[in-house]
Formats: C-alpha cells, structure tokens, sequence
C-alpha cells in the first residue's frame, strides 16, 4: 500500500508586519490544521509575516512544514525579519520569490490563500493555472480579499473554468476543507 501525506500549500503575506485580523485568521488556521499533523505536510513560501507565522503555530502543535526559500532570502540570518526558524525542511528553489512560488504550488495537493497582495494573488493564480484546488480565506484587509469579484457564479476565473476556486470567512472551516479535498486528491493519485 501506498501512503503519501497531504501536502497543503498556503500563500500569505511576506510582510514583516502583517494586518491583524489576517494574522489571527492564519493563527486560527494553522492551529485547526495542526489537528490534522499526522496526516498533512505544510508547504510555505519560506518565512516572514504571516508565512512565520501559519510555521509557527503548525510546527509548534507537531506539524512538519517545509519552506521554499527564495535567492533573496538564502543567506538570511537570526536577526532577519523574514527569518523563519519553524521550517522543518528547508529546500532552496535558487530562484526569485516569484519563480519559486512556482514549485511549492505546483507540489500542493490543495492550495490555501491566507491573504495578502501581489505576490500572494500570483500564487492563487499559478495554482488556478495548474487546476489546484484552492481556498481562498476572505475579509483579511489584503488584496486577495478582491479575488471574489474576479470569478463568476460558480466560482471560475476564466472562460476556461479550469477549477472552482472556494471562498470561506472561517479559517477553522478552511483548514478543515483543505484536509478533505487534499486527503480526496491523494486517494485519486494513490488509486491510479
């Protein structure tokens, strides 16, 4: 028998100081998830804002997180603001922060959106692209919160509705819909 973890993707602010309401619902995320932490992986952007933070509180309740860290920020030390001492794995995409958005999405079973601006939104975009299942936690203060008025009815970016994208307020419930639909899409890939 094959068993792999579910692999759940988060994009979220780099930024050094996060706006507060996203940072209590990437706290709440992280802990409702943690509940999961024998049977998900967290893969992050690397570290600083709220990426240290989701880090935190997931390695901290027992989870394993692994942070794509971007050239800019390889040769960061302790007293960096985006230093991020809660990676369990460190793997050094030897890219921009952009380019290295690309791997970490692309290796997520479902991608989770805890807010924050233009680099957050490339990533909802790139996991879109590359028909992720992506949750996109809302009424953060951030630019992603916009994501809603770009999808039409059923949830869509784009004329080729290549893969709903799920809005949700409550970080508990979203942490919860990562695990399930992560959880169904490694059984499809184990099955295959």
């Amino acid at each position: 028998m094959v068993h792999k973890l579910i692999q759940i993707g988060v994009a979220a602010s780099s930024n050094t100081k996060p706006l507060h309401k996203a940072l209590e619902k990437a706290v709440r995320f992280a802990r409702k998830l943690a509940e999961y932490r024998d049977e998900v992986i967290l893969l992050t952007g690397g570290g600083g804002g709220l990426m240290t933070v989701v880090s935190k509180e997931f390695s901290e309740r027992g989870g394993m997180v692994i942070g794509f860290i971007p050239l800019e920020i390889e040769k960061i030390t302790v007293k960096h603001p985006r230093w991020n001492p809660y990676n369990t794995i460190e793997v050094f995409a030897s890219s921009s922060f952009q380019a290295r958005s690309i791997p970490m999405v692309r290796s997520s079973d479902v991608f989770v959106c805890l807010g924050g601006e233009a680099g957050t939104l490339i990533e909802v975009l790139v996991a879109y692209l590359n028909a992720k299942p992506t949750i996109v936690i809302t009424d953060t203060g951030y630019l992603t919160d916009k994501l809603k008025l770009l999808v039409d009815d059923e949830g869509y970016l784009d004329t080729r509705r290549i893969i709903r994208i799920i809005f949700e307020e409550n970080p508990e419930k979203a942490a919860e819909k990562a695990y399930i639909i992560g959880k169904q899409a490694i059984k499809g890939k184990v099955e295959d």
